[in-house]
């Protein structure tokens, strides 16, 4: 019996992914494949396992619809945030660092991973944060920002 070959693409067109997808689940171990000169190539087998894995998720082999591909990537899914916030001065980019220090810190852990970096950016006269993390991490912390009086 010869074992059937499919490539990324059509991979990709069976399960409604996306090419660049289904070469990440290759890198990262996720679907077993086989460098044949430039390409990849996966076995019958070995999708059939990979669909099967996907399958305990929600997922099937010919649809993936977003409910599924979200619900089962849930803890995997990050969002950032670009804030610019005007000041007048240093010590008040200072004062909104510490906030936003608190704010992240104040967090619960369940949220997973949480980061920030921010700049003070003197001769427009204000602070630009750049936040990291979980959507429901991401938008308290834009909620809380949208409360708050700098000035």
């Amino acid at each position: 019996m010869v074992e059937k070959y499919y490539t990324v693409e059509q991979i990709a067109e069976i399960i409604a992914l996306h090419p660049k997808t289904i070469q990440r689940y290759i890198r990262e171990g996720r679907l077993k494949a086989q460098k044949v000169g430039k390409a990849w190539r996966v076995t019958g087998h070995d999708l059939s396992v990979f669909l099967e894995g996907q399958n305990s998720t929600s997922m099937t082999e010919t649809s993936l619809g977003l409910q599924s591909i979200i619900g089962a990537a849930h803890n995997d899914i990050s969002v950032s945030a670009v804030i610019d916030i005007p000041v007048n001065n240093s010590s008040e980019a200072v004062h909104v660092v510490n906030w936003m220090t608190a704010s992240l810190n104040s967090q619960s852990t369940e949220h997973g991973y949480k980061s920030f970096s921010s700049q003070y950016i003197e001769p427009e006269k204000k602070i630009r944060i750049m936040l990291w993390g979980s959507p429901v991490l991401v938008e308290r912390i834009l909620h809380s920002l949208s409360e708050v009086e700098w000035i």
